[in-house]
């Protein structure tokens, strides 16, 4: 079963569930009952344990108000050095912290 998103133009968005890959173009409201066009939104994929996927919820949603100050970079320890990844030759001449 997979979750789709319409959008009713007076009542807002709402989820309809149904078999994957039966989703029709467009629904009726369960409010007013006039046509609702599906919205394409990102899938919810998870990654990680439980325990880490809500740690992360938890950690950025605390940040939304409470912001993280960072004074420098952190270090991955004696034995791990901090890689920096080159995205393209252009990125490779800008200053790095």
């Amino acid at each position: 079963m997979a979750t789709y998103e319409y959008r009713c133009d007076r009542d807002g968005t709402f989820d309809v569930t149904r078999a994957l890959g039966t989703a029709p173009p467009s629904v009726a409201c369960p409010a007013c009952g006039s046509e609702a066009r599906r919205v394409i939104s990102v899938p919810a994929v998870r990654c990680g344990t439980r325990n880490l996927y809500s740690a992360a919820i938890e950690h950025a949603e605390k940040s939304r108000y409470e912001p993280e100050v960072v004074t420098s970079v952190p270090s991955a320890g004696v034995n791990n050095p901090v890689r920096w990844a080159q995205m393209t030759p252009a990125l490779a001449r800008l200053p790095k912290p």
